[in-house]
């Protein structure tokens, strides 16, 4: 059901945690299923420079967070904004029909914290 590349995201999750100092703060909730995913990030001249992620929810949400983390560390901002979730879906190897919702709730998260760099944080 689930790829090699999302089961490791899940069980490995990348830049679990979250950014003490962190320029930007977004949390989402899908209030559907009730998945909840939190990113922290820094940015550094227009680059985000590190990011982490909290997740509460099934497994495909924790896995397309993780991943979401590793396609945006480094980017520019504008890149980063660019992004869809078809590219978190591919970083995980695909997702299910039924899950696909996980990849827009990572992708959701990002768009608000990008929204939030240089304002007031939650």
């Amino acid at each position: 059901m689930y790829s090699e590349q999302l089961l490791d995201h899940f069980q490995n999750p990348r830049n679990a945690g979250e950014i003490s100092d962190a320029d930007a703060v977004a949390q989402i909730e899908n209030p559907v299923c009730g998945d909840v995913l939190r990113l922290t990030l820094k940015e550094n001249a227009g680059r985000i420079t590190e990011v982490k992620c909290k997740a509460r929810g099934c497994v495909a949400a924790i896995a397309c967070g993780s991943a979401l983390t590793e396609l945006a560390t480094g980017m520019r901002l504008n890149e980063a904004g660019e992004l869809r979730r078809e590219d978190v879906s591919v970083a995980v190897g695909g997702l299910p029909v039924a899950s696909a919702h996980a990849a827009q709730l990572a992708i959701d998260a990002l768009v608000a914290a990008l929204g939030r760099i240089g304002r007031t944080k939650l």
